[in-house]
């Protein structure tokens, strides 16, 4: 079985959990299939704005999608969510990846 398919598994018995959607997620963009990790990381989000590791790499998916402004808004809100949960290490990736779109 596929890691994929093992994550699909899990979730079957756990569809709250936003690890696993986060992994899965993570996964499909190893298959280079971005169209379903963004589905599954606005999935993720909606249902938990507060998982903070998500918002980077949407960003980046956006990005190489070429949808920058959907990207910095993502970035946007990754840092504002990370600056209210005092992860300043997630707030410094987000502010440096959208510093580094935004420069271009």
């Amino acid at each position: 079985m596929d890691r994929i398919a093992q994550i699909k598994a899990f979730l079957e018995n756990s569809p709250n959990d936003s690890f696993l959607k986060h992994a899965l997620a993570l996964e499909y963009i190893k298959q280079k299939n971005d169209m379903a990790a963004k589905e599954v990381f606005e999935d993720l989000l909606a249902a938990e704005p507060g998982y903070v590791g998500s918002y980077y790499h949407l960003g980046k998916l956006l990005e190489r999608s070429g949808a920058t402004a959907e990207a910095v808004a993502i970035y946007e809100k990754g840092m504002l969510v990370a600056r209210e949960a005092k992860d300043m290490h997630a707030h410094s990736e987000l502010q440096a990846a959208f510093e580094d779109l935004v420069d271009e």
